[in-house]
């Protein structure tokens, strides 16, 4: 027990992958192993979620900055340590992950027939590459993480994928590792930087900080180190001109795929940029602040624009993450405090909102093995519990008020009004575009008449469907209504977060403040003028 409360993060990381190893003993040459390999998968996964739980509990909102630190040294030649910690941003990224894992692994029990064993073996070990990555606060240890989480996936999408599933990890695999490439080259310069400044070389990130780089021109170090970093995490996001591979991912990945991707993977773009690039480069972040917000504009409307004319709906689906995650880069290059909550917050919605429409997708898939939306057309007669469902996650993702769509992008959409004005106009285009092309696909699937006979034949959501759905749809309503639960959380996390990222100390604001946003009550006088 004392070996848990000191190393519980090491316990969350590595505890899926140790997990997933030992379920590989388990025979699954009959019907009846498999039935128990697949609950023992389950079962390790609905743990790593009730020890993220008890990490929740215990977490302090206004303790240390980083809590839980685990430290060993790893490579001590060369400053590299196994160094874990988290704050209050990473802290509700933890939780997204570890939730959606079982609803994952629960969801796939039809769906996957072959090499079922190693299927779920590597989505156990793509969760420790995850966790591992939101908790590593040395930069050596985190590109560790951030590669390990291309093998798993690479795999997922190249053998259980469609018919193009090669050519779709290929692309995955080929744009992330040129980003990723570039970022560690700029890791080992750092790290050289310190060496040059305190006598020793370091990759931990609290020393990091302290390393100031020349900037104040486009081609000066910090410019060029900063454009390092972000282009590997605007790949990841993706941002757009970088966003070509995920809709390849998306439509040739299977459903569980599709669900990490959108709800998971894409998070550490943003994430990256929070933990390492803004408060390593400062100046050249305000340098390039106009043009991330200009391109995430772009993002928004292109995504919604180009979703509108898709004939299959998880193609749709996948364009609207381009257009959602625009979102996420306008409000973190705003710089100011409502912005950023909002796009942290619009991180873990987009993750539930964008999870569900794959899976339900995934669903619909399983029935009919077509995903064009002109072979649908009046399933609310055959499946009206599917339909309700759907309904209540397309609304999550137009950002209807009273669910979690409508937090973040509000407060998005607010924070980026107080840095661009005519930007935030763009930004706020694409919620009309949004609700346009969600509720048109919505519409052909749903209502009319059965054209085709196969559709009348259509079960409704079986019993561990309801369970996949219910824990996705509970958590729409509660991000929607109480979401100052969340912010309460990350609050110090956001002003370290923006104390280090621009020159002028940030005021506090008051949490109150968000307590009535589904009334559109003006947050601005809660929130410090900090742009």
């Amino acid at each position: 027990m004392d070996w848990f409360n000191n190393h519980l993060l090491t316990f969350i990381v590595f505890f899926p992958l140790v997990w997933g190893v030992i379920g590989l003993l388990i025979p699954t040459t009959s019907g009846s192993g498999v039935r128990i390999y697949k609950n023992y998968v389950l079962f390790g996964t609905l743990l790593t979620f009730l020890a993220s739980l008890v990490m929740l509990d215990r977490f302090e909102t206004y303790g240390e900055e980083f809590q839980f630190v685990e430290s060993m040294s790893w490579i001590p030649r060369f400053g590299i340590q196994y160094l874990l910690g988290l704050d209050g941003v990473s802290l509700w990224l933890i939780i997204l992950t570890t939730f959606l894992m079982p609803i994952v692994i629960l969801g796939s029990f039809e769906s996957v027939e072959k090499r079922q064993k190693e299927f779920y073996f590597l989505l156990l070990l793509l969760q420790t590459g995850m966790l591992g990555a939101f908790v590593a606060l040395d930069l050596f240890l985190f590109y560790v993480f951030w590669e390990l989480m291309l093998i798993p996936m690479y795999l997922l999408v190249g053998i259980w994928g469609g018919k193009q599933r090669i050519y779709a990890a290929m692309k995955f695999f080929i744009y992330t590792m040129v980003g990723s490439l570039l970022m560690l080259v700029a890791i080992f310069y750092l790290a050289h930087q310190h060496h040059l400044l305190f006598g020793n070389y370091s990759t931990a990130i609290l020393d990091l900080y302290r390393v100031h780089i020349e900037g104040g021109s486009w081609l000066a170090p910090q410019s060029l180190l900063f454009l390092a970093f972000a282009l590997a995490f605007a790949i990841k996001v993706p941002l757009f001109p970088l966003h070509t591979w995920l809709p390849d991912a998306h439509v040739q990945a299977p459903t569980a795929g599709s669900v990490i991707l959108a709800g998971v993977l894409l998070k550490l773009g943003g994430y990256g940029m929070i933990r390492f690039a803004f408060p390593l480069f400062p100046e050249a972040v305000a340098q390039y602040q106009m043009v991330f917000i200009g391109l995430g504009a772009i993002a928004i409307v292109y995504g919604a624009w180009v979703a509108m004319i898709q004939p299959d709906m998880k193609k749709l689906v996948a364009y609207s993450s381009v257009s959602h995650m625009g979102y996420v880069i306008i409000g973190l290059f705003s710089l100011n405090a409502i912005g950023v909550t909002g796009s942290v917050y619009q991180m873990l919605n987009h993750g539930i909102s964008t999870g569900g429409l794959f899976l339900l997708v995934g669903m619909i898939y399983e029935r009919r093995h077509t995903r064009e939306i002109s072979d649908f057309g009046g399933i609310t007669k055959v499946m009206p519990l599917f339909a309700v469902v759907f309904l209540i996650v397309t609304l999550s993702s137009v950002a209807l008020p009273g669910t979690n769509g409508f937090v973040g992008e509000f407060l998005i959409l607010l924070g980026t009004w107080k840095a661009s004005p005519l930007f935030a106009i763009i930004a706020g285009t694409g919620v009309i575009f949004g609700a346009v092309y969600m509720l048109w696909m919505f519409q052909r699937v749903m209502f009319g008449e059965i054209t085709h006979p196969q559709n009348k034949e259509l079960k409704d959501l079986s019993l561990r469907e309801k369970a996949v759905m219910l824990p996705l749809v509970i958590a729409i309503f509660a991000m929607g209504v109480f979401p100052n639960f969340f912010f309460k959380k990350m609050e110090p996390s956001v002003e370290r977060f923006l104390s280090r990222s621009i020159s002028r100390p940030i005021e506090r604001y008051d949490e109150s403040a968000y307590s009535n946003l589904n009334t559109k009550k003006d947050v601005n006088h809660g929130i410090a003028q900090s742009h």
